[in-house]
C-alpha cells in the first residue's frame, strides 16, 4: 500500500477525541496499541487486565487491529502451562511506518521507523546547505525521502506521514519555516516544496530531539530542558511529558539568549548570543581550528590529546552554556537538563564549567545535567517516532482505510 493513510500532527500536540461511542472506540483502540507496544507480546487476557476492559471487548478491538495489519498474532503464549494458552499479540513489523527527515546546516538525513520503533531504512547526504535557497535543498531532500520510502515499501511498509526537523522557528501550521538564521531561510513553506504525497509535519529540531529523549531515553523525567547543538544551539522545554511551545510555537531559542550583550554580532540580528560562544563553529574559532566535515570529532580528538587551546575553548563554551541555562533553570525549575546533539560528544570537557556556573548562579539547589545517549541522532529519530506515535494514538485513522 502506498497511499498516505494518516495525517501527521504537530509533535507533542495530542488530539482530544470526541466523547461519543465512536470516540470511546477510538480511544480504546489506542489504549490497546499503546499497551502492546510498551509491554508486548501479550495475550488478549493480559491486555484486558492492564486496561480494565472485558476480554470480549478487547478481543473485538484486537481483531480489528489484526485485520488492519497493526497487530499480529505470534501463536500460543507460554505453551505447556495449565489451561488454554492465549495467543500472544505484538505490534506488526509491517504496515505503517514513520518517515523522519532532518535539514541540517551541513547535511540532510531521512529514515523510516516501523511501529516497533526499529529503523528500517536510512539515507544521508553530507554537504553545506547554508546560503543555498530552499528549493534545491528540498529537492535533494525529496529524493532522499523517495529512496527511503521505496526501500521501506520493499520490506512491506508504507509511509504513514513525513516529519521534518529544521534548525529554525516553525509556524503553528507545522509546515512553514518562519526563520532559520543558520540557513538564511525566511517564511519558507516546506509543504509547497515537498511533492512526495505524504502528510507532512515540520518542527524545530530541538523539539524533535526532546521528544526522542522523552520516548527513547533511559529514565528520562517528564519535566526537563533539552539542549542540542551543531552550528546553532536549540532547546526544548518538556513539562509533564509535553512540549512547552509558547504562544507562537517559538519557545526554546536558547542559542539566541545573550550571554555577553556587547559580544559579536549573530545572524539573528542580536549581539553576544550563546551560539557565538558555544556553537561548533564558535568553539573551533576560539581554538584556532578550521572547520571540517567532522567538527565534533576534531574537537573531541584534540581535547583527548590534551590540546590546551581546544580544552580552553570548550571550557569557555561550557561557561557560556551555564550562564544561558541559569536563566532557564531559575525560571522553569526543571527536574534536569539534558545535553543532546553535538554537545553530547563534547560533554567531558563542557560539563565541569557548565555545572560550576549553574551551581554558582541558580537560586535553588543545582539542577542535574545528564547527557543524551541519542546524541546527534535525536532530531531525526524524534521526527520519525512522532509519526509512529500518531498511529499509536489513533490507530482507527489507519484501520478505517484498510
Amino acid at each position: 500500500m502506498t497511499a498516505p493513510l494518516h495525517q501527521a500532527h504537530p509533535a507533542g500536540s495530542g488530539r482530544a477525541l470526541p466523547d461519543t461511542q465512536q470516540g470511546m472506540r477510538r480511544r480504546n483502540l489506542a489504549r490497546v496499541m499503546h499497551t502492546v507496544s510498551a509491554e508486548g507480546p501479550l495475550s488478549r487476557a493480559a491486555v484486558a487486565s492492564r486496561i480494565g476492559l472485558t476480554r470480549a471487548a478487547v478481543s473485538t478491538l484486537v481483531d480489528e487491529l489484526v485485520r488492519s495489519g497493526l497487530l499480529q498474532e505470534l501463536g500460543p503464549e507460554r505453551p505447556g502451562r495449565v489451561g488454554r494458552p492465549g495467543s500472544a499479540l505484538a505490534v506488526s513489523g509491517h504496515g505503517p511506518a514513520g518517515i523522519g527527515a532532518e535539514v541540517g546546516v551541513d547535511h540532510l538525513a531521512v529514515c523510516a521507523v516501523d511501529l516497533r520503533g526499529e529503523v528500517r531504512a536510512r539515507a544521508v547526504r553530507h554537504g553545506a546547505n547554508r546560503g543555498r535557497s530552499p528549493a534545491p535543498v528540498i529537492e535533494e531532500l525529496t529524493g532522499l525521502v523517495r529512496r527511503v520510502v521505496a526501500e521501506a515499501q520493499g520490506q512491506g511498509l508504507w509511509p504513514a506521514g513525513l516529519a521534518v526537523a529544521v534548525p529554525g522557528l516553525v509556524a503553528r501550521d507545522a509546515r512553514t519555516v518562519v526563520r532559520a538564521p543558520n540557513l538564511d531561510w525566511h517564511d519558507t513553506d516546506l509543504g509547497g516544496l515537498l511533492p512526495v504525497g505524504i502528510p507532512l509535519t515540520v518542527d524545530n529540531e530541538a523539539n524533535f530531539g526532546a521528544l526522542a529523549e522523552l520516548w527513547l531515553g533511559e529514565d528520562t523525567p517528564r519535566d526537563f530542558l533539552h539542549v542540542s547543538a551543531e552550528i546553532g544551539i536549540g532547546a526544548a522545554v518538556v513539562v509533564d511529558g509535553r512540549l512547552l511551545r509558547g504562544t507562537r510555537g517559538f519557545a526554546g531559542e536558547l542559542g539566541h539568549v545573550p550571554v555577553r550583550p556587547d559580544g559579536p554580532e549573530c545572524p539573528c540580528g542580536g549581539r553576544g548570543c550563546l551560539e557565538q560562544y558555544a556553537g561548533e563553529e564558535a568553539v573551533l574559532r576560539a581554538a584556532g581550528l578550521e572547520p571540517g566535515e567532522d567538527r565534533v570529532g576534531l574537537l573531541a580528538g584534540r581535547a583527548e590529546d590534551g590540546d590546551e587551546d581546544v580544552r580552553g575553548a570548550l571550557r569557555d563554551a561550557g561557561e557560556a552554556l551555564g550562564i544561558a541555562l541559569t536563566g532557564a533553570v531559575n525560571l522553569l525549575d526543571p527536574e534536569s537538563v539534558v545535553l543532546g546533539g553535538a554537545l553530547s560528544g563534547l560533554s567531558p570537557w563542557l560539563l565541569p564549567s557548565l555545572q560550576a556556573e549553574l551551581a554558582r548562579r541558580t537560586a535553588g539547589p543545582a539542577c542535574p545535567v545528564t547527557v543524551s545517549r541519542l546524541g546527534p541522532e535525536g532530531p531525526l529519530l524524534g521526527a520519525a517516532h512522532s509519526v509512529v506515535r500518531g498511529v499509536l494514538d489513533d490507530p482507527a485513522s489507519v484501520a478505517e482505510r484498510v
